[in-house]
């Protein structure tokens, strides 16, 4: 149910919406459908844990999406951004992009992080032992995380501060689309946890990792 929610209905109603709501916008429309082919990833946890949710399963879907953008999401941004407005007819002469580029974004922001993070664990419980590593080095490291995502949203808002107090219409232009997507996906992801019988942990983890969209990697691919 999470992968045909994530990887099926998630970025096709991104793309029916940004075509729907921003037409005469080639960039905005490109960002907005760059945004629903990122699922969410590691800080859909938190909010996941705010709501009770099932905690393993939350970890293990974040794991699942991590695996699946590294594989499929320069893919699947070829066919929703050039492949699929072919077929429909619609206007691709204005929207510049590589699928090398994306790929390589998609290596450098979500594979170095899982390599990295997976060779620190091999190496740390070889040498420390579990107990160690898990007592000692992660309350030490963890944090890392946090200030690494604080930074990146301090300075992309610094950066596009001018641009958003400049034009708040096309900031509002933008919201829209996605505030109708994120609705929508949640109310139908719970919906559709409660009819296949889940609990309300598992349905709150369904809801919350198929309504959200990892923006940092969004915002890798943007600027590639």
């Amino acid at each position: 149910l999470s992968l045909l929610l994530n990887w099926v209905l998630g970025p096709a109603l991104m793309f029916a919406l940004a075509w729907l709501f921003l037409p005469d916008e080639p960039a905005f429309r490109t960002g907005l459908i760059v945004v629903g082919l990122a699922r969410c990833i590691a800080m859909v946890l938190i909010w996941n844990d705010l709501a009770c949710g099932d905690r393993e399963a939350a970890a293990l879907l974040v794991a699942v999406n991590s695996l699946f953008q590294i594989a499929a999401y320069a893919l699947l941004g070829t066919f929703y951004l050039k492949i699929l407005p072919g077929w429909l007819g619609l206007d691709t002469q204005d929207v510049q992009f590589s699928t090398w580029g994306i790929t390589k974004a998609v290596l450098i922001f979500l594979g170095i992080p899982l390599l990295a993070g997976y060779l620190t664990r091999r190496i740390g419980v070889a040498r420390a032992g579990q107990a160690r590593y898990e007592e000692r080095f992660l309350p030490k490291i963890g944090p890392i995380a946090l200030y690494g995502l604080l930074f990146t949203i301090v300075v992309m808002f610094a950066l596009q501060g001018e641009t958003i107090t400049a034009e708040p219409l096309s900031v509002a232009r933008i919201a829209l689309p996605l505030l109708v997507y994120f609705a929508l996906m949640w109310t139908v992801s719970f919906w559709l946890s409660r009819r296949a019988g889940l609990g309300y942990e598992r349905t709150a983890t369904v809801a919350f990792t198929a309504a959200g969209n990892n923006f940092e990697l969004a915002i890798a691919v943007a600027v590639a």
